[in-house]
């Protein structure tokens, strides 16, 4: 099994409020930094993304690529790479749970990120926590400034 990179960061809102903001992709290039463009390519039945092409610039990676959006209940999405250009493998998740009385929530955020060039594992793990700690930083920005 594939090393992976985990964080978690507690937000200060309701658990659907977040996954509202991590459900929206049109709006990621607002907040995440690395995203520069998101488009949905499918839906499932509720209306929830299920495979989401992103243009993506993170210093080292950049790729155009299209994840397959997997949603469990209402407070866990998981994806895992269909293609790229640079990237081997590229999965990851979101899981929320709430914290204290409801108005705040712990997110977990997991990634694992496999290049087609070669990179050493160390040089990778500090590439996933990057992205990770930014991607957390901003969610939490989005979220509590409520916009």
């Amino acid at each position: 099994m594939a090393e992976h990179t985990s964080s978690s960061i507690t937000i200060e809102a309701a658990p659907a409020d977040v996954m509202g903001v991590i459900a929206d992709f049109a709006r990621y290039p607002e907040w995440t930094g690395e995203v520069k463009e998101a488009e949905v390519l499918e839906k499932d039945e509720a209306g929830r993304a299920e495979k989401v092409r992103l243009l993506l610039d993170a210093g080292a990676i950049k790729d155009d690529h299209t994840l397959a959006y997997t949603w469990t209940g209402d407070n866990e999405v998981s994806w895992t790479l269909v293609k790229s250009q640079m990237l081997r493998a590229l999965d990851g998740s979101y899981q929320l749970a709430p914290a204290g009385d409801g108005t705040r929530t712990e997110v977990t955020y997991q990634l694992t990120v496999d290049v087609k060039i070669p990179m050493l594992g160390m040089i990778k793990r500090k590439a996933e926590k990057v992205i990770i700690d930014r991607a957390l930083a901003g969610l939490k920005k989005r979220v509590e400034s409520g916009e």
